[in-house]
């Protein structure tokens, strides 16, 4: 099966995020440098991986409005799409505060050197932005238990009370 490719697009750096076969989990993949031909740079990519789809996220302003940041990733979207001569689809996806939540993982997982945040902060945000958009896929009866998954010998334990 055709994997999915996320890109969370930054000026300087663009972080690149790889669903699984199943489209079930994201995984972090790699870093790329903003400036120097990353079109070409991910199509070789997408040939390589067997890429099937792109999301992209799109970066709207806490308002929802389109600003001059989402204005340069459609623009880098379109460029994209020439580069893979259109033959793989582009989506956009809602990346409001995915950094927020990259930079809250790599705090609870005890990651503080600045250089080892920067290395992997846009890898991680691209993971957001790809684990949301194959959670929608989904839909609500991807996120849920069945009913007798809480059915479990310990739930029934009386509480205990503090001395």
């Amino acid at each position: 099966m055709p994997r999915i490719l996320a890109i969370d697009h930054g000026t300087v750096r663009i972080g690149l995020a790889l669903s699984d076969e199943t489209e079930i989990v994201a995984s972090p993949f790699k870093t790329i440098d903003a400036t120097h031909e990353p079109e070409r740079t991910i199509a070789r990519i997408v040939k390589d991986k067997h890429i099937g789809k792109i999301v992209i996220g799109m970066p709207f302003r806490m308002s929802g409005e389109k600003g001059s940041a989402a204005e340069r990733v459609e623009k880098f979207a379109t460029s994209l799409g020439k580069e893979l001569q259109h033959s793989v689809p582009i989506e956009f996806v809602d990346e409001r505060l995915s950094s927020v939540e990259a930079e809250a993982s790599m705090s609870r997982s005890g990651i503080t050197g600045k250089k080892e945040r920067n290395e992997i902060v846009d890898q991680l945000a691209a993971v957001v932005i790809l684990q949301e958009y194959l959670n929608q896929q989904r839909g609500p009866a991807g996120f849920l238990l069945p009913d007798d998954a809480y059915e479990l010998e310990w739930t029934h334990e009386p509480k205990r009370r503090r001395k």
